[in-house]
């Protein structure tokens, strides 16, 4: 990976702390759920130990459900293997100042077992591997992804004790592309915007969505890893914005029976020189890399769903004429198909469409990345692209439940080839445990149905 620029160094941080303005910083890693976990030090203890020799982190931290319930099933993490630690090391690439916080900085940890070697079911190890493989074709991926999400005027103490029923949304109607709705946010989106800004994203634009409260910052796209990185610090900063402002906001895929939030993730690949190699002679001004790359997004789509929609909620976005995909096909600039390619020269791109407000980055982009590479590995060639509606069209259908994608996923040589056994087996048991903890909760829904009338 080539060298760049971090947006806070290690002889700035020190001179920040001398002068007092920065008296704490965060050390934390993504966890399966894409999610910031980690400890707050001391600046100075930071500067003159954690820098040099990491900290440590129970295990567990890649081994819980979502409510940090201890579960079975894992093999790199239990009760009989007593639950030890692994380390983390800071990314000084990583390092930046978190101006919603004050005098905080952060830096995104990897981690690693006591002799050195990476956690291999660590998201962001995942994604490291993946792109290591991409280098060895010669080729870089830059990255933007598109989070969408819902704004409440409630705080997120009060949408727990509601049970998040009942709540205010920031918008009563669709205020899609609406400057007058984007403005009765402002303050909030101004805050996320510049606040991102000072810490080292590049902001491009805010806008409205569908849904009454939604709305979307878009950041200028980055190398792979950077971009994912940054997704995970705007994701937990924004919520903390949010929250200061006695506000919340929700990522969640399908927060109502509305439009749910995606996270459209755009992908182009280029040379050590920075050159596109998906621009070329072929039809669409596509090259034979970008074509045999596009393929493999189609031919393991549904294998790699898993991926791109990790939860239960995931899979309710997936509705026709909902601008989220039923079908595995691709097109140029068509919102209905799973894959949609947009951009022309150096800016040819594609766009996943599967992913909602809810992935991890990490893992999704890593699936992106070995479903191209089996593309070119394998020379695989791209049908006909999807010209009109792809959800009424003769295609493949997305999985349509968690329950469907892990099988698939399980049963994928493809995933074992391209991330290894250890890495199948622990996500596909990710996904076992949240699908029984739905199997036996009661819902709303049964409740209402039943309690009286049945």
């Amino acid at each position: 990976m080539a060298d760049r620029t971090a947006p806070l160094g290690v002889e700035a941080l020190h001179a920040l702390v001398a002068a007092g303005d920065v008296d704490t910083v965060v050390l934390a890693f993504p966890d399966m759920q894409g999610r910031l976990q980690g400890k707050r030090f001391a600046a100075r203890f930071f500067l003159d130990e954690v820098l040099a020799h990491g900290t440590e982190g129970c295990n567990y931290l890649l081994a819980v459900d979502a409510d940090m319930n201890t579960v079975d099933g894992y093999a790199m993490s239990s009760w009989d293997r007593g639950y030890g630690d692994f380390a983390l090391h800071a990314d000084l690439h990583t390092l930046r100042r978190l101006p919603w916080n004050e005098g905080t900085a952060l830096a995104v940890a990897d981690l690693a077992w006591d002799d050195g070697t990476p956690v291999s079911a660590a998201p962001r190890q995942i994604l490291r591997r993946q792109l290591e493989r991409l280098a060895g074709h010669g080729h870089t991926a830059q990255v933007g992804t598109e989070l969408e999400f819902i704004v409440f005027r409630d705080t997120y103490e009060h949408a727990w004790d509601a049970n998040y029923r009942g709540l205010t949304p920031a918008n009563q109607y669709n205020v899609d592309y609406s400057v007058l709705g984007t403005g009765r946010v402002e303050p909030l989106l101004r805050r996320i915007r510049n606040e991102m800004a000072g810490a080292g994203l590049t902001v491009e634009s805010a806008k409205g969505e569908c849904n009454p409260g939604q709305h979307e910052i878009a950041f200028r796209y980055d190398e792979a890893l950077v971009t994912c990185d940054q997704h995970a610090v705007y994701k937990t900063g924004a919520k903390e914005i949010a929250a200061q402002e006695g506000m919340s906001l929700t990522f969640m895929a399908k927060y109502n029976e509305r439009e749910g939030n995606s996270c459209h993730i755009h992908l182009s690949l280029a040379d050590r020189t920075g050159t596109s190699v998906m621009a070329g002679d072929g039809e669409g001004g596509m090259s034979g890399v970008m074509r045999h790359f596009l393929a493999g997004q189609l031919v393991a789509l549904r294998e790699f769903s898993l991926l791109y929609a990790p939860h239960i909620n995931s899979y309710k976005r997936f509705q026709p004429g909902s601008f989220a995909p039923t079908a595995v096909a691709w097109g140029r600039d068509n919102r209905t198909c799973a894959l949609r390619v947009v951009g022309h020269g150096r800016s040819l791109r594609f766009e996943n469409r599967l992913p909602g407000g809810d992935v991890n980055p990490y893992l999704a982009v890593a699936g992106m990345v070995a479903a191209g590479l089996h593309g070119v590995e394998q020379r695989l060639e791209l049908p006909e692209p999807c010209a009109g509606n792809a959800y009424t069209g003769d295609y493949e259908h997305v999985p349509t439940t968690l329950r469907e994608a892990a099988e698939l996923w399980e049963n994928s040589a493809l995933a074992k080839a391209a991330f290894g056994d250890e890495v199948v087996a622990h996500y596909r048991n990710m996904a076992r445990v949240e699908l029984d903890a739905f199997d036996a909760a009661v819902t709303d829904w049964e409740l209402r149905r039943s309690f009286e009338r049945m």
